[in-house]
């Protein structure tokens, strides 16, 4: 029997090694979005339910209801991540998110050849739904809930950790506090690059984003066709 001192043992999927190259790819992600399609960060929903108020608002209503169009795609995102795991498991070969993580790349591949003339809605949209999926499936880092898309829980967890040294000293916090100000610098990491990247090589540049999620895709099949193999049963933390 394993003493309760023993730290436990996490899958692949829930390094944190793993979180910080999936928070460098949506780094990635929202630079792209901004800088090459349209000016939007498209990893997460506020800013659109915030400007659909502002079209509502403006009494705007064809500009107001077409942001049903993005909100549609990343609650199918949602729902297809949440739906999926259980059949892919009966198959019994690689996890859910392993195939998650290579239809990530191949989207990243099939965007770069998207014209910029191409509405920008369309790749935005696009990153919408796979961004909700990349949210939906990685949800707990080493037992620590994290979003690997967006900050803003970084940000205040940051903050909370901060306050839990001040007060208490409690080096728990600091550790956990530490964890998530890596996240945000390996998301502003990937933001730089990538923006440095769009000036180079304009709608092809999301294909730098492969180059971490690569990384991801072989850690995740190595683990399971080898020493987790017989753990394809088992759900990450959170699900």
């Amino acid at each position: 029997m394993a003493s309760e001192t023993e730290k436990p043992r996490y899958l692949t999927c829930e390094r944190r090694e793993i979180y910080a190259l999936l928070m460098l790819s949506a780094g990635m992600m929202g630079a792209y979005t901004y800088n090459m399609r349209g000016g939007v960060f498209c990893n997460a929903q506020t800013a659109n339910m915030v400007l659909m108020a502002v079209e509502f608002g403006h009494k705007d209503i064809s500009g107001a209801l077409y942001y049903l169009i993005p909100f549609t795609a990343y609650c199918l995102g949602s729902f297809i991540s949440e739906a999926l795991p259980s059949p892919v498991k009966k198959l019994g070969f690689l996890r859910w998110d392993t195939y998650l993580i290579a239809f990530e790349m191949l989207v990243f591949f099939s965007v770069g050849f998207i014209p910029l003339e191409v509405p920008d809605h369309v790749v935005q949209i696009i990153i919408n739904f796979v961004a909700a999926m990349q949210y939906n499936t990685f949800r707990q880092m080493e037992g620590i809930p994290m979003a690997t898309t967006f900050c803003t829980n970084h940000v205040r967890q940051v903050g909370v950790a901060l306050a839990k040294i001040v007060r208490k000293g409690d080096m728990k916090a600091a550790r956990r506090g530490l964890v998530h100000f890596c996240m945000l610098v390996a998301f502003l990491v990937g933001g730089v690059v990538l923006t440095a990247f769009c000036q180079i090589l304009q709608e092809r540049a999301i294909w730098i984003a492969i180059i971490p999620t690569m990384i991801v895709f072989i850690a995740l099949v190595r683990a399971d066709l080898t020493s987790e193999h017989d753990m394809l049963d088992r759900k990450p933390s959170g699900h």
